[in-house]
């Protein structure tokens, strides 16, 4: 047996006994050291959301499959599967050699909490993991979403596939943010894909307005100006001082969302005219109801975040006369490398290791031990607070 931090219904979470993880033959153990609280988890938390669907299609009620929250996982290796049963990419046991050697016991890394066909050991790999878009798996899952074991617990198993060693020097609070920095660099991917005649990002697109200062807007300003070299107008709306001070030290100019809704306050910015690219990065039904207003005809819309509760289908009528492209780019697994290892996580690494990407100012508070996680959940999602991290 071993202890977690068990969801048994929204709102409630008790620590308590469970089966321990069992590591599979493809499988490392793992002992999970921090894990970063995510709009996810609290959704899930809330009773807002349940991404755990039962073979009928419908979301598993708490009452009925208990779940452990956490999928933004650093852990240390426990151990390791046995080497010599096969390639990487083949669908057997265990990882190659080179890839074996970058994995040790006792050694800090992150995880990729979402499994797919390649992760797996699936035999043919389904149609999205064959064009490599894994992250679309026919058989897709996640750990501490979609009802598998997430990282509010003492031992977590994932396959090798999914695991990446730290860089050394680099903060195990600061490599929580690893998986909503490689969402983040996901949603710019998808983003840089989309260009055609009414978009071309760094030439018509002069102004970009991004709506909420948590922490995938913090990252999205530094994202834009630091990896990718936007030199225009990036605007950045949000009620908290605290959280404009922080964009505005990345590069962003600050609006203050206390003071006029978002719309009103990119339209002033602009003269009237509005934001070629707006990206929604507050999940708040009332800001996705502005959207539209903040948005230049033919302009581009990157639906970031998620949880609109309470915004009217008929939000999408001012949008529907701007001719506007949509996009909603979804999590970060997927871009495997030759080993099948999660590339944009590599990239989130390394971004955080050379400093392009700084997450220090973006932790408000570090919690100790699983008997925090039920006050980790509770805060607010409105405070001054951008994100909060799960010591084990």
């Amino acid at each position: 047996m071993m202890r977690a931090a068990v969801l048994c219904a929204p709102r409630q979470i008790e620590v308590r006994a469970v089966a321990a993880a069992q590591a599979g033959p493809r499988d490392v153990l793992l002992r999970p050291v921090a894990v970063g609280i995510c709009g996810t988890d609290m959704h899930i938390w809330s009773g807002d959301a349940n991404y755990n669907i039962g073979a009928d299609g419908r979301a598993v009620p708490l009452e009925q499959a208990a779940q452990v929250l956490g999928h933004e996982i650093v852990a240390e290796v426990l151990e390791l599967p046995a080497q010599g049963s096969g390639g990487p990419m083949a669908h057997t046991a265990a990882p190659s050699a080179g890839a074996a050697a970058s994995l040790r016991v006792g050694q800090r890394v992150v995880l990729d909490q979402g499994l797919n066909c390649h992760s797996q050991g699936r035999a043919p790999v389904c149609s999205y993991c064959s064009s490599g878009h894994s992250h679309h798996c026919a058989h897709y899952c996640e750990h501490g979403i979609t009802g598998l074991p997430g990282g509010f617990a003492e031992r977590i198993a994932v396959p090798w596939m999914n695991v990446l060693p730290l860089p050394d020097g680099l903060a195990v609070e600061h490599a929580a943010c690893t998986e909503p920095l490689a969402c983040v660099l996901h949603a710019c991917d998808v983003l840089l894909r989309a260009r055609d005649a009414r978009f071309a990002f760094g030439d018509r697109v002069q102004t970009i307005a991004i709506c909420g200062g948590g922490t995938a807007g913090q990252m999205f300003v530094q994202v834009l100006r630091q990896v990718l070299g936007f030199r225009g107008r990036l605007l950045l709306s949000d009620p908290s001082p605290l959280k404009r001070g922080l964009a505005s030290t990345h590069g962003a100019e600050a609006l203050d969302a206390s003071a006029a809704p978002f719309d009103a306050l990119v339209r002033a910015a602009t003269g009237g005219h509005g934001a070629e690219l707006v990206i929604e990065a507050s999940g708040s039904g009332g800001a996705f109801t502005q959207l539209a207003g903040a948005l230049r005809r033919q302009g581009t819309v990157l639906l970031y975040a998620h949880g609109h509760g309470g915004a009217p289908l008929s939000a999408l009528n001012g949008l529907h006369w701007l001719e506007p492209t949509l996009l909603l780019p979804n999590g970060a697994s997927g871009a495997l490398d030759a080993d099948g290892r999660p590339l944009l996580y590599a990239r989130a690494l390394q971004a955080l290791e050379s400093g392009a990407v700084r997450v220090d100012g973006l932790i408000s508070r570090k919690l100790h031990g699983l008997e925090q996680v039920a006050a980790a959940l509770e805060v607010p999602m409105g405070s001054d607070e951008i994100k909060r991290v799960v010591m084990l």
